[in-house]
């Protein structure tokens, strides 16, 4: 039995680099055949490497890997060797891939459709790589890092840190080519969410106070085929013990979970939230 766990252990790991080198290389394509032939950058290390390549012509590859050094070591001692070996291995594929791309004729030469189309390869790319365990870029390491200091999410660091980058590109490449930049890296950053999350990432977590708790709970089971939790609660203001319904659906799911408790209480309470992810077979049943 050990034997046959071992086995699939390596499998799996097999399949993450097999993922981590074909992100590794769709990143590649986005700078070679979309970014570096139309002046355009997206943010973080992967810009300030491309700005550099654009001043000195010293290649991408290099200057990606040596900046990103510093970040992998800091991701080894912090968050764990796994992590840091993922990400090695999708900053070598990168360094390793882009430079024999040069001799390939640009898709494009338009920079609309180089900005659309780079972003869209580049954010594929990248949420492969993030989602098989690794990361391309040092800044949202760095975000990492820094925020459990500091009074600010990661979030706020990145752009913060990607102000200076475009800012830089404007003076560097002119400030038309830093605007397509920054459509570029958001593009590429709504990308890299939803390849992260997955399809079925879009997910909304439901919470419904109501005194048909019972009915609602049933409905949602045999119209929707979803799981629901009972919480208990209590009322602010009379203090009353109160069942609270805990669900998690899918967004086209939204019309008919409003629709079952329209039908059955109209004075029902239901706060709709975001969640990042949802995982758990019976809720992958579900949706499949």
């Amino acid at each position: 039995m050990e034997k046959k766990h071992r086995s699939e252990s390596k499998l799996h790991i097999i399949y993450r680099y097999i993922m981590l080198l074909i992100g590794a290389t769709l990143a590649a394509l986005a700078i070679e055949l979309f970014l570096i032939p139309n002046s355009i950058i997206d943010g973080g290390i992967i810009g300030i490497s491309l700005l550099i390549n654009h001043l000195t012509d010293i290649s991408f590859g290099i200057l990606v890997f040596v900046f990103n050094i510093p970040f992998i070591y800091s991701g080894y001692k912090n968050i764990g060797k796994n992590f840091a070996f993922s990400s090695l291995f999708g900053i070598v594929a990168l360094a390793i891939i882009e430079p024999q791309l040069h001799h390939i004729t640009p898709f494009t030469t338009e920079p609309l459709l180089a900005t659309v189309f780079g972003g869209l390869l580049l954010g594929t790319g990248v949420g492969m790589v993030i989602r098989h365990g690794g990361a391309l870029d040092g800044t949202e390491i760095l975000g990492i890092l820094l925020t459990k200091k500091l009074p600010f999410s990661i979030g706020e660091f990145v752009m913060f840190f990607n102000v200076f980058v475009f800012g830089w590109a404007g003076f560097v490449l002119g400030w038309e080519q830093a605007m397509y930049s920054i459509i570029t890296y958001y593009i590429a950053s709504k990308m890299i969410d939803s390849v992260v999350q997955g399809l079925e990432g879009d997910t909304k977590a439901v919470i419904i106070v109501s005194d048909h708790y019972e009915e609602i709970s049933n409905a949602i089971i045999d119209r929707l085929g979803r799981t629901v939790t009972k919480l208990k609660g209590k009322g602010g203001f009379k203090d009353n013990e109160k069942e609270v319904i805990y669900v998690v659906i899918t967004r086209l799911e939204i019309s008919k979970l409003k629709t079952i408790i329209g039908e059955i209480d109209t004075n029902a309470f239901t706060t709709i939230m975001d969640t990042q992810e949802a995982h758990g077979s019976k809720f992958k049943s579900a949706i499949h």
